[in-house]
């Protein structure tokens, strides 16, 4: 397989901040303390950027929780190493405009900001996945444009523009911007990723189902001249003790039932995506304590869309997981835990400590040579 940052030996481990609810000690039981607020998701990244998380994912939902751009600009200031995972909603915001906005993030970051690109509905509309897609790779099309030139000229299915930039706002990161993020499955959003992006993001499966996806991606990119990098969304749960760390999982499940887990996992836009369906397989394989391979746990899939699997065992067990996924060609990979804040300390104490670390704009030389760094951010963590 053809991987962009293959002679690397680490990762980037970024931590995913819960800006969009869902941040709770039982699924399905919503306490107050865990709200979606500034208080707590601002707690939970600048707490994983004193533990030395390389990136955080700050996502984006239209019905629940904070707007994604302003958080990310309101806390950015306040951070110290860690880079920003934005998620953006294509089609939201009109291009040009888009374009000025991460441009502006990226300059209050120098240059830690990376872009995580959606292309689901927008609320009260129903496009068809290959429209959908289309739209992304013409919002992705015009951004580009106006990080690298004076003007944007542009002709395509969503969008005809003629802009003159006569004092553009250009992104902190040269050589294009900010790397892309992407999940997806369906074959128009993997041939969007191949073309465009430069990070593809999966959802836990079994290593199998992970390496055809990586097979069939480096196929793809490698149709338009181009590599990409991989990366791994998955929950974790990790204890002193695998027995300690079976039991926190089956604590986290205790008031999901069948009916409720149904409701949760539909109310998402894309409660019904192809993405969503190779979740509920992989559940359909496991077996009864919800494994569906040694220390991949499929229970949390039960009540959340998206991202259903879990790493779940003792710091030696989960740390082996993980340099397996490396071992693969994953690259990056985005923990998260319930609550967020307390698997967040968790995983910092007990197995992020032995992961050679990277952050992904430095080491495929976005930032601007000659710009300083800390010395966290300037290159792999011994």
């Amino acid at each position: 397989m053809n991987i962009r940052s293959k002679e690397l030996k680490g990762a980037e481990v970024s931590w995913f901040a819960p800006i969009c609810n869902g941040d709770d000690e039982y699924l399905s039981k919503h306490d107050l303390r865990y709200k979606s607020d500034w208080s707590n998701t601002s707690n939970v990244l600048l707490t994983a950027d004193l533990l030395g998380y390389r990136n955080i994912l700050c996502p984006s939902s239209y019905q629940v929780g904070q707007d994604t751009m302003t958080f990310a600009s309101a806390v950015a200031p306040l951070t110290q190493n860690i880079n920003l995972l934005t998620a953006i909603r294509c089609g939201e915001v009109h291009p040009p405009m888009l374009g000025r906005a991460i441009a502006t993030l990226d300059h209050i970051l120098k240059g830690r900001l990376t872009i995580n690109i959606i292309s689901s509905n927008l609320p009260g509309t129903e496009l068809s996945s290959e429209a959908r897609y289309q739209r992304s790779r013409e919002v992705i099309e015009i951004l580009k444009q106006g990080w690298t030139q004076d003007y944007i000229d542009f002709s395509g299915e969503f969008y005809n523009l003629k802009l003159d930039n006569t004092d553009p706002v250009k992104p902190y990161q040269q050589n294009g911007g900010p790397l892309l993020y992407f999940g997806g499955y369906s074959p128009p959003g993997v041939d969007l990723c191949a073309e465009h992006c430069d990070v593809y993001l999966m959802w836990p499966e079994t290593e199998d189902k992970i390496l055809g996806l990586m097979k069939n991606m480096s196929d793809k990119a490698a149709a338009y001249n181009r590599s990409v990098d991989f990366g791994l969304r998955v929950h974790v749960i990790v204890r002193e003790t695998e027995s300690e760390a079976k039991a926190a999982a089956q604590k986290l499940m205790s008031y999901v039932d069948d009916e409720r887990g149904e409701e949760i996992r539909l109310r998402a836009l894309d409660g019904k995506s192809y993405g969503v369906s190779r979740q509920s397989s992989m559940r359909e394989m496991a077996d009864d304590d919800g494994f569906v391979e040694e220390h991949l746990w499929t229970g949390i899939g039960r009540a959340r869309s998206g991202c259903g699997g879990a790493i779940v065992g003792n710091p030696d067990q989960v740390l082996a997981k993980i340099n397996r996924y490396m071992e693969m060609g994953i690259r990056s990979f985005i923990f998260s835990g319930y609550p967020h804040l307390d698997e967040c300390k968790l995983f910092g104490k007990y197995v992020l400590p032995h992961i050679p670390t990277f952050s992904m704009p430095h080491v495929q030389g976005r930032i601007p040579v000659g710009q300083p760094m800390s010395p966290l951010a300037a290159g792999i963590r011994k």
